[in-house]
């Protein structure tokens, strides 16, 4: 992966809006997505020779999409599971480099609240048998059960939960398409009901109707298109930790795949952790976005409760955290509209409320609502669930 460094580019990002009740099949929000993403980078539907999705619950498969576009793809692909976005740009430069096709779609869309709901649908994990005779059944008790085992053996308290759920809510406050922006307190987040214990309504993400898509494609093709290209350096997909069964296989049932992939990650590119301009998360539950910054090698192991104090992961700290609002606040699309903010952070033109924003021209006043980061040359986004972890790393022009 160290010798594809550099030489392919995220051209091109869409997205439909994010709500709760999309009124629309997944095929309509994905090709809307689609379009969006193929205008932004000024390409037609014909360009497009590749197109993977992670296809979850009740997405549009690539096949059906590339059909309603008038696309004929030379590959396509729809990988099951959620939280791939990063492992499946890993995915897209290793099949550009082997010359399966030249230009590729990701995308991921989903009517995950006036459709099918996560933990509303049988599960399909080997062990599932196992679980759901007794009620584990949905992703927030299984991640409570890894976030309860955290805190005792770290020490750590709720209180470092809600730091994250009020960061992430702030930077929604400033962008204009996050389904949550009002602001919340650490008060707000720890009166919050339970949902299942260790988490409150506040720590988890949004349920959310939409779609996103990306596009990668060459360095050499990139800079003959509309945006300036982001540049991807390194990539890694899908690490395991030793079992990858979820947590009970492994010692440490809250160590993931991440512990294992960070060395590859950095050293790919050539970076280190202390290099990132600023970062993105995977916030599914405020938990997850805590203990990836030990995973990843930001902080030392128990250490995140301190590194995310006194606003250091704010717009205006030392490694600004998920700017869009997140998973938690923007809206849930498995990752993937994480990788688009980040992107569009790269860019320097944030959908804000700058007026400018579209030229790359911002205030960086966050009282009148601009969120784009100062210096935004280095980024990474992460991803660590129990089994396994996805990550990329990327940088402007």
């Amino acid at each position: 992966m160290a010798s594809l460094s550099d030489k392919y580019c995220i051209v091109g990002v869409g997205n439909t809006a994010f709500t709760s009740n999309s009124g629309r099949s997944t095929l309509s929000l994905v090709c809307e997505a689609v379009r969006n993403a193929l205008e932004d980078a000024g390409l037609d539907a014909k360009d497009v020779d590749g197109m993977t999705s992670f296809n979850h619950l009740d997405c549009a498969s690539g096949g059906a999409v590339a059909t309603a576009m008038g696309m004929r793809l030379n590959y396509f692909m729809d990988v099951g599971g959620g939280g791939a976005t990063e492992a499946l740009i890993a995915h897209a430069m290793s099949l550009l480099e082997a010359g399966m096709c030249k230009t590729m779609v990701i995308f991921r869309g989903m009517n995950g609240r006036s459709g099918r709901r996560m933990g509303k649908a049988p599960g399909g994990r080997p062990d599932a048998e196992f679980r759901q005779s007794w009620g584990w059944t949905a992703p927030v008790q299984w991640f409570g059960m890894s976030a309860m085992r955290y805190l005792h053996d770290t020490g750590t308290t709720t209180r470092a939960f809600a730091e994250i759920a009020v960061n992430h809510r702030y930077h929604a406050s400033l962008n204009p398409k996050a389904m949550r922006r009002e602001l919340i307190s650490v008060e707000d987040h720890q009166n919050s009901r339970w949902i299942a214990k260790p988490f409150r309504a506040l720590d988890c993400c949004q349920e959310t109707d939409g779609a996103g898509a990306l596009i990668i494609t060459s360095r050499e093709r990139a800079c003959d298109l509309r945006q300036p290209p982001v540049y991807l350096m390194s990539a890694v997909a899908r690490t395991m930790a030793p079992n990858q069964e979820w947590m009970s296989g492994n010692p440490v049932i809250y160590k993931s795949g991440a512990h294992w992939a960070r060395e590859r990650l950095f050293g790919m590119a050539g970076v280190s952790q202390e290099d990132m301009d600023f970062v993105s998360m995977y916030d599914a539950f405020t938990y997850e976005a805590l203990k990836a910054y030990e995973a990843w090698g930001f902080c030392g192991e128990g250490e995140a409760k301190d590194f995310i104090a006194n606003g250091r992961t704010r717009l205006d700290g030392v490694l600004p955290t998920n700017t869009s609002g997140g998973l938690l606040s923007e809206g849930y699309l498995h990752g993937l509209n994480l990788v688009l903010e980040n992107v569009r952070q790269l860019r320097h033109r944030t959908d804000d409320a700058c007026p400018g924003w579209r030229e790359g021209k911002h205030t960086y006043d966050r009282s009148k609502g601009c969120r784009q980061i100062r210096k935004a040359s280095l980024a990474a986004s992460l991803q660590c669930v129990e089994e396994y972890s996805n990550g990329v790393i990327m940088r402007s022009t």
